[in-house]
């Protein structure tokens, strides 16, 4: 969604109201070999549905996901996701972290996150756009005009 597409009330203002969020994380590789790394975080207002995730590998290509922001926070706490996203809690005592899967094509990447930061970071997102009002800003008249006549319709 974007202020200047059709079927856009009003565009929410506080993009920048949120830093991006830079962790270190860790990739598992197999049972014995793990990768060190660091992941950022952004979130923006104007799509509030979705937290767009960069994969800093120091020498390396950056790699980009965009994760649900609901499944994202579901995740720390408790299974969330199907598919090619799945988040869950480590439960364990020593540490407060969660894993992240992604799949892609057959290919499949375990990252470990640590959830107290992202905890925090997200529950912040959730004061910029609660929950349940991700989608105010949809004209949903003209969004059905532009699915009916055919045309364009904007989406995230």
């Amino acid at each position: 969604m974007s202020g200047n597409d059709p079927g856009i009330r009003a565009p929410r203002t506080a993009a920048h109201g949120l830093p991006p969020l830079f962790l270190d994380v860790r990739r598992l590789l197999n049972v014995y070999a793990q990768q060190s790394l660091r992941a950022e975080f952004r979130f923006d207002p104007a799509h509030p549905l979705m937290v767009t995730t960069t994969f800093i590998v120091a020498g390396g290509p950056r790699v980009t996901w965009l994760l649900g922001r609901d499944l994202l926070h579901q995740g720390l706490f408790s299974l969330g996701g199907l598919g090619d996203v799945q988040v869950w809690p480590t439960h364990l005592d020593e540490r407060s972290t969660a894993w992240l899967q992604l799949n892609s094509h057959g290919l499949k990447a375990l990252f470990e996150l640590p959830v107290p930061p992202l905890a925090e970071w997200l529950e912040h997102t959730y004061r910029l756009v609660p929950a349940g009002y991700e989608l105010d800003g949809v004209d949903w008249d003209a969004v059905a005009v532009g699915l009916l006549s055919g045309g364009e319709v904007p989406s995230d």
